[in-house]
């Protein structure tokens, strides 16, 4: 079982290395609760599945598949101890900020129960983008990012409902395939070859598996 450390939102700021010259990607712990829900699509639905947390730019976040980002505290933890500088919850623009639960290693499909009511589909991997290293300030930060393969996930919201800190998290199914987030993220990165494999994955979106298809077929 795993537990939630934190739970973040994040609010709109001027970025210049954003395609719409704004970001919400700084997030920060809330106290209390926060609503989990569906936000329907990407373009034209209501942005994030956490309430109160901004998406600014609805062409590449937000929307079902991406509904709520998770991110270990133990691969925070790696991160800060690699580059020598304090990483708090929400600074990689998680949602949730857990300990206990293998988020990369978590298989596409896979459910979670966080807190009493809300359940989670693991969705996707966390693409790294020029906003995310604006964020970090760190020199080659998306070369570094993807090469580490430790994306964090995106999840669907199942079941809506209320979470906050300290809430646990439990595994309720897990898919019979090994297609995990890592591998995913690998495949759509640097490592072309694999994305046969994320076939497996029925949870995956479509957008995705056609990629994987045209690949198979090759």
């Amino acid at each position: 079982m795993g537990t939630v450390l934190s739970v973040n939102l994040g609010k709109a700021r001027h970025c210049d290395a954003a395609d719409v010259g704004v970001t919400a990607i700084d997030k920060h712990p809330v106290a209390g609760s926060v609503e989990l829900r569906a936000p329907g699509p990407k373009e034209g639905g209501l942005g994030s599945g956490v309430v109160g947390d901004e998406i600014c730019d609805q062409r590449h976040h937000g929307g079902d598949d991406q509904a709520v980002y998770a991110y270990a505290r133990e691969d925070l933890d790696g991160w800060a101890a690699e580059l020598g500088r304090d990483i708090p919850g929400g600074m990689f623009g998680e949602n949730l900020t857990t300990s206990g639960i293998d988020v990369n290693g978590a298989r596409i499909g896979e459910r979670w129960q966080v807190g009493d009511e809300a359940v989670l589909e693991v969705a996707l991997p966390r693409i790294p983008c020029r906003t995310f290293a604006d964020q970090m300030r760190e020199q080659g930060w998306i070369k570094t990012f993807t090469q580490r393969a430790l994306p964090g996930a995106y999840l669907r919201v199942v079941v809506p409902g209320r979470v906050r800190q300290g809430d646990p998290v439990t595994v309720l199914h897990r898919p019979d395939h090994d297609v995990t987030v890592a591998l995913t993220f690998r495949a759509l990165t640097l490592e072309s070859e694999l994305l046969p494999q994320l076939l497996a994955a029925d949870a995956l979106p479509e957008k995705v598996r056609e990629k994987a298809r045209l690949r198979t077929a090759r």
